[in-house]
């Protein structure tokens, strides 16, 4: 995984005092493209990584080889953190490559690294079907900045209705959900999400957050996020599946979908969940093979009219300007 190339590449560029793509793709096993991509990655990371041209030039990091990380600077180091930490597509061998890194900073550098690496959570999965793409917002840096170094933030916000208000919130973290950034903030009347796109202003005010001491910012997310699910998807419908159905219910449904016991006929009960009855009796037409719904009776209703359209669309005889074959 690139994640882990980059860490690899880095330390490679610690123990040595300059590589060249080609030494690079020997080692790590890519192309020489690739491995120009990486080098090119980690400066852009914010990694003190620079190229020497000409004649027996290669790559460098600021300062030469640093076994101890000490190259680093408070920013460069979570620069590289926030790059490959918990929030990208790290495996468990690479978060504990990650915490050696942290052990090898200087002692300065060690609780922002370790902030850094916790103060961002990626949620790849969208709301709903949008596929709009965003460009970070404006104010994301800055609030990444405070949540890192726990300051309280004087926030202007402007909500869905576009009603701006301005209150001073403790960031607690960040969370890129799909195109969509959210920032996770205590306020005086309890714990609030903030689309950081409709953030106004942002400006620390230097007093100290008040940081829960069990707060853990992933599972802070997840319930969340389970409950705008659960307000998304309010009605449930009971129905019955076909053993061999309970796959293709999941990968039609995802995580809408609660799989339950046996019924005497063998068959298995489940739940889904969706926004209303018309729009779910539409998804479950095209699962009648393995699926019947029990309730609501409304549902049950809205698929017997689908039924009825589909056999009254389709269900006619062909014309004879209709072509057959011979």
């Amino acid at each position: 995984m690139r994640s882990e190339r980059l860490v690899a590449l880095l330390l490679l560029l610690q123990r040595r005092e300059q590589v060249t793509a080609a030494e690079v793709s020997r080692e790590l096993g890519v192309s020489e493209r690739t491995a120009r991509r990486d080098l090119d990655a980690l400066a852009m990371a914010g990694v003190p990584v620079y190229s020497v041209q000409g004649r027996g030039g290669g790559w460098r990091l600021v300062g030469g080889a640093r076994t101890d990380l000490s190259g680093l600077t408070a920013s460069e180091a979570r620069a590289l953190f926030l790059a490959v930490g918990p929030a990208s597509d790290a495996t468990p061998a690479m978060k504990t490559a990650l915490r050696k890194l942290v052990h090898a900073l200087p002692k300065p550098f060690q609780v922002r690294a370790e902030a850094a690496a916790a103060s961002l959570v990626v949620d790849p999965q969208r709301w709903g079907a949008t596929r709009i793409e965003r460009r970070p917002p404006r104010f994301l840096d800055e609030l990444q900045d405070a949540v890192i170094s726990g300051v309280q933030v004087s926030l202007g916000y402007v909500d869905s209705k576009g009603v701006e208000t301005r209150r001073t919130v403790h960031p607690l973290g960040i969370v890129a959900k799909g195109p969509v950034w959210y920032l996770i903030s205590d306020t005086g009347t309890g714990r609030r999400v903030f689309r950081i796109d409709r953030v106004s202003s942002a400006d620390p005010t230097g007093d100290p957050v008040h940081r829960p001491g069990d707060f853990d910012l992933a599972e802070s997310w997840k319930e969340i996020a389970e409950e705008v699910d659960r307000k998304r998807t309010p009605l449930e419908v009971q129905a019955v599946c076909t053993p061999d159905g309970t796959g293709i219910l999941r990968m039609a449904l995802g995580d809408r979908l609660d799989v339950g016991g046996p019924t005497t006929d063998g068959r298995v009960e489940v739940v889904i969940r969706g926004p209303n009855e018309y729009i779910l009796a539409g998804e479950l037409s095209g699962l009648v093979e393995w699926v019947e719904v029990t309730g609501p009776p409304g549902v049950r209703d809205h698929l017997a009219s689908i039924g009825n359209a589909l056999v009254a669309r389709y269900g006619r005889p062909r014309t004879g300007g209709d072509v057959h074959p011979s």
